[in-house]
């Protein structure tokens, strides 16, 4: 399964969980930078230098409660019409959730520790590696829907998912400590803007292969 070093696992009896579609109610913080290097881009993809990153609070699923960070080095622009996420690094503290991943929407899934509020200081733990963030909002909150789509590299092509959200957001600066064998590179601390999800509702349908 295509993944960094932080999304590797030798694990491989992990809990079933339901098939696609999962709904979900969220809270989240969201933030982006240029990327930083394109060493961590699909091989051979089309891409805009764009590094997304996020930290959300699962809090119902078809799973249960549980959260996550997950990070895409660079946006992909050769899977259809619109940009999309390929997401090398994503852990939870669900290994239910583990399973979903990467049953589902070959997402890379790994167990990780987590403490703090996503829409305020997290933080996130995984052996070698760890994700500090301290989300700071500002404004109103407004209404707020979209989608955002990904296409992981899977053997004949890109399995291709959606996840529609709707809700109440407001823009944040978003401080960053990160660290691991590979974060120090694509993902470095710094400040940065964001959008914080104050309260959503989400679909992630079914993923499609994509040649």
């Amino acid at each position: 399964m295509w993944s960094v070093a932080e999304s590797e696992t030798e694990r491989t009896d992990w809990p079933v969980s339901p098939a696609a579609p999962w709904p979900a109610n969220v809270r989240a913080t969201i933030w982006w930078h240029r990327a930083r290097s394109s060493d961590f881009a699909p091989a051979g993809a089309k891409t805009l230098p764009i590094t997304m990153c996020m930290v959300v609070d699962y809090m119902t699923s078809p799973v249960g409660p549980y959260r996550e960070i997950l990070a895409s080095p660079v946006l992909r622009r050769d899977v259809g019409k619109i940009p999309r996420m390929s997401v090398p690094f994503i852990a939870v503290d669900s290994a239910m959730s583990v399973h979903g991943g990467r049953t589902n929407w070959h997402l890379p899934k790994v167990l990780a520790e987590f403490d703090g509020d996503v829409l305020n200081k997290a933080g996130v733990s995984g052996g070698e590696w760890s994700v500090r963030t301290d989300s700071r909002g500002f404004g109103p909150a407004f209404p707020m829907r979209g989608s955002i789509g990904f296409a992981q590299p899977v053997p004949g092509g890109s399995a291709v998912g959606v996840s529609s959200l709707k809700g109440r957001a407001r823009l944040a600066r978003v401080r960053v400590d990160a660290s691991g064998p590979t974060l120090d590179r694509w993902m470095p601390s710094g400040t940065y803007f964001g959008l914080q999800i104050v309260s959503g509702s989400m679909r992630t349908g079914e993923a499609r292969l994509v040649p």
